[in-house]
């Protein structure tokens, strides 16, 4: 506001000056014609006091003619000098004599009459103009306070209203306890930014409450797979307390054992989906995913299940050794437990896509279960009769690292049996 009313004010002074220039000007050159043709009389008429003051002066300084609003049009008012003639001057001075009306703004102009070379003069007060601008100064200076304190109270009195349903959002946001993450935000209101707001508010809260879900029922799972283990080597160890002589036992030995394998596996699941649950960074290098294959395949050759790598390629991807080492093995592990007589293992790479393909000829999985069987904790009738100690994890585990490459895995039939698919982006060239 103080800008703008700097900018009136210098913009209203400027037009105001430029006026009497543009009256002055007019004035010296109507005059200055005259004077040229002899026809200037001794006294100009004026029309009224709001007219130019004229004076004719000749090149020894005496006034040849003045206008008829001054008293006493013999004394000279202004000295400036002249410039060649026909070059016009406005300048701002005092008056002489009886000018008692402050500055002026001055034309110069310089002729040539019959009687050798005059000065025209042709000036106006500025008095009125700085009364002007004074008067709308004062205006402004006590008027833009008025006006920016309205300007303040209707705005505060707007945003009030406008940031009333922002509040109000906040204090249900605030009344939402946090062990109750299934309340929402009221959003039936009209559906403009602050509805929209509220509606991404209820979306956000949706997704904790899933996630919290998922946590809870994470946790459970994990407790209820972790007892198991931990109780069935609770009691071999109290067996073993009670009866010494029998703590020698290769079978209870190998059946602890066995439930500590058992335990240290789940537990290492575990970890594995934590860390993927926190969206850790994956290590991004080239690895060479034939060469884990390999490797993964004869770790299971090792267990006594055919497995055929003939069809197995390079192919290069850029990920998390590993994870991608953790993918194979478990779709591996997967493949050979379910597998009747062998498992079938191709790798390649077309189209800049790497394409791993795990095949075993058991029972397979219904298509019903294709989807389901990536869930946590997850354990078909099948499964669960012929692998007492699997929890559930492994394809879990697979999912999440594809996808944190940025691949697929998917379950078609294999006739008998199921096909494991995973699609990798190959190593860019």
């Amino acid at each position: 506001m103080v800008l703008a009313a700097g900018l009136l004010v210098w913009r209203l002074h400027s037009s105001l000056v430029a006026n009497l220039d543009a009256r002055v000007t007019q004035q010296a050159q109507t005059i200055a014609a005259d004077a040229a043709r002899d026809k200037l009389p001794h006294t100009i008429p004026g029309s009224g006091d709001s007219a130019p003051t004229v004076q004719v002066v000749d090149a020894s300084g005496h006034v040849v003619a003045a206008s008829a609003n001054l008293d006493h049009p013999g004394v000279r008012m202004f000295t400036v000098a002249g410039r060649p003639r026909g070059t016009r001057v406005i300048t701002v001075t005092n008056g002489a004599g009886d000018a008692d009306d402050g500055p002026y703004r001055v034309a110069v102009l310089s002729a040539h009459g019959p009687g050798g070379p005059v000065t025209v003069y042709a000036g106006l007060p500025t008095a009125g103009v700085e009364e002007s601008i004074g008067e709308l100064g004062t205006a402004l200076t006590v008027g833009v306070p008025f006006l920016v304190l309205a300007l303040v109270l209707v705005g505060w009195l707007l945003i009030g209203l406008a940031l009333r349903p922002v509040e109000a959002i906040r204090r249900q946001a605030a009344a939402i306890p946090g062990t109750q993450p299934s309340d929402r935000l009221d959003s039936s209101g009209p559906q403009d930014e602050l509805g929209r707001l509220a509606a991404t508010f209820n979306d956000l809260l949706a997704r904790i409450e899933e996630a919290t879900s998922r946590q809870r029922q994470f946790v459970a799972d994990a407790a209820h797979e972790l007892r198991s283990p931990i109780a069935a080597l609770q009691a071999q160890l109290e067996v073993a307390a009670r009866h010494p002589e029998l703590a020698r036992a290769t079978a209870t030995t190998a059946g602890m054992l066995t439930d500590t394998e058992r335990l240290a596996h789940l537990v290492d699941d575990l970890l594995a989906l934590a860390r993927l649950d926190a969206n850790r960074r994956l290590q991004r290098q080239v690895v060479d995913l034939d060469d884990l294959v390999l490797q993964e395949v004869r770790r299971a050759q090792r267990r006594g299940v055919t497995v055929q790598a003939g069809q197995v390629s390079a192919g290069q991807v850029l990920g998390d050794p590993a994870g991608l080492d953790r993918v194979v093995r478990n779709l591996l592990d997967n493949a050979v437990r379910h597998a009747a007589s062998g498992v079938t293992v191709a790798l390649g790479a077309k189209d800049e896509v790497v394409t791993l393909i795990v095949a075993d000829d058991g029972p397979g999985i219904a298509t019903a279960d294709r989807e389901r069987i990536f869930e946590r904790f997850t354990r078909l009738d099948d499964a669960r009769s012929r692998d007492a100690g699997g929890a559930g994890l492994g394809l879990a585990i697979v999912r999440d690292v594809v996808a944190a490459h940025g691949g697929q895995v998917r379950i078609q039939d294999n006739h008998p049996g199921a096909r494991f698919t995973v699609t990798l982006p190959a190593t860019p060239p």
